[in-house]
């Protein structure tokens, strides 16, 4: 497993770069398409983790 410490802004930016390949580039690869999806969930919810609690 490999670890990786992102910033909110660099979150954000991986977010929207996962989004734009997925739809600007139009990839037929069920596969790929797939395995960017499930990124992007699992990096929904990272993103939840990482809010801050209310008070």
């Amino acid at each position: 497993m490999v670890t990786i410490t992102l910033t909110n802004d660099e979150h954000r930016l991986l977010v929207n770069a996962l989004r734009s390949f997925l739809t600007d580039f139009g990839h037929d690869e069920a596969d790929v398409v797939r395995e960017v999806q499930r990124l992007l969930t699992r990096l929904s919810t990272a993103q939840t983790d990482l809010a801050p609690a209310a008070e």
